[in-house]
């Protein structure tokens, strides 16, 4: 039956529109193999990263990497250090949760907020500069960041701290996130607000309980990048949280970070400490990786609208 249909439409069209219509099925179809290859580049680079970090850093991977603090490596005989010596990383990795929550605690109220106003009431002069400024600083490299809080912070203090670490990064997250919840918003139906409107409820309430809910999944999405993308910075680190080779959880003194601990065994000349560096590099991937996909699961069947 649906041959037949086929057959009687193709019959009243022209050599001409067939022809036509040939070409766009062809062009279709190409573009949509180019954008499957585009999209198997990006898998296979990606792959790619995370399987040669894991080879180089195999061997550095043990529970007591994950389990200890920085310790002295260990010689042989001949001087070369021992496979296995230089205690973990466990250091790092809290250090890293550390700074970057404390660094979500400044940006993430921000950022919504700023947010929020750019999309429900960002009108005028004063709208566009806030646009503007945001697009400005989501550009500024990393280092500039770092040396501005070093000057504003850590030379008004006297020392390094957990805090102008987070103080760095927040700079960093809050143009991200501001961005990203105002375009996220502005998906949100108007018929939604107007529906709310409609039954009396403020503006700001509205906001609350009908906007922000809608585009949940898109604004956690945001801020989940913007953390991805402060959890790898590492020059703002080096000059606002200086390292430390203890587990400190006071936010007001110096402390160790992941992307801190790979530079610093990177630039060492033992080959052990550069396996430690690759191993420290898989964990912090993981940890981005991981925050990525418990916030998918969190986010799982919720659309914007």
């Amino acid at each position: 039956m649906e041959q037949a249909r086929s057959r009687a439409l193709d019959a009243g069209v022209s050599p001409r529109e067939r022809a036509r219509f040939a070409v766009r099925r062809t062009v279709n179809l190409v573009m949509a193999g180019l954008v499957g290859l585009a999209a198997l580049i990006g898998v296979a680079v990606m792959l790619f990263i995370l399987g040669y970090v894991l080879v180089q850093g195999w061997q550095a991977l043990s529970p007591t990497f994950f389990s200890q603090s920085a310790q002295p490596l260990d010689f042989d005989a001949k001087g070369q250090p021992i496979a296995g010596s230089g205690g973990g990383v466990l250091m790092s990795i809290l250090g890293s949760l550390l700074i970057l929550g404390l660094a979500a605690l400044i940006s993430i109220p921000l950022g919504l907020l700023a947010g929020m106003y750019l999309s429900e009431y960002g009108h005028g002069k004063f709208a566009f500069l806030v646009r503007y400024v945001a697009d400005v600083m989501t550009g500024i490299p990393s280092i500039v960041t770092g040396v501005f809080v070093w000057s504003l912070v850590v030379i008004t203090t006297g020392h390094f701290s957990a805090w102008a670490g987070a103080l760095a990064l927040s700079i960093i997250m809050v143009p991200i996130i501001t961005r990203t919840v105002e375009e996220i918003l502005r998906l949100v139906p108007n018929a939604l607000r107007e529906a709310s409107y409609a039954l009396g409820v403020p503006q700001w309430r509205t906001i609350v309980k009908v906007v922000l809910p809608s585009a949940a999944s898109g604004v956690i999405t945001g801020i989940v990048l913007a953390v991805a993308r402060a959890g790898g910075e590492t020059a703002p680190l080096l000059l606002t949280v200086l390292g430390n080779e203890a587990i400190n959880w006071n936010p007001s003194q110096p402390t160790d970070a992941l992307p801190l601990r790979i530079y610093d065994y990177a630039t060492q000349p033992y080959a052990v400490r550069i396996e430690q560096a690759w191993g420290a590099s898989f964990i912090l991937i993981m940890v981005i990786l991981v925050f990525s996909l418990l916030t998918r699961i969190a986010t799982k069947g919720k659309k914007v609208g």
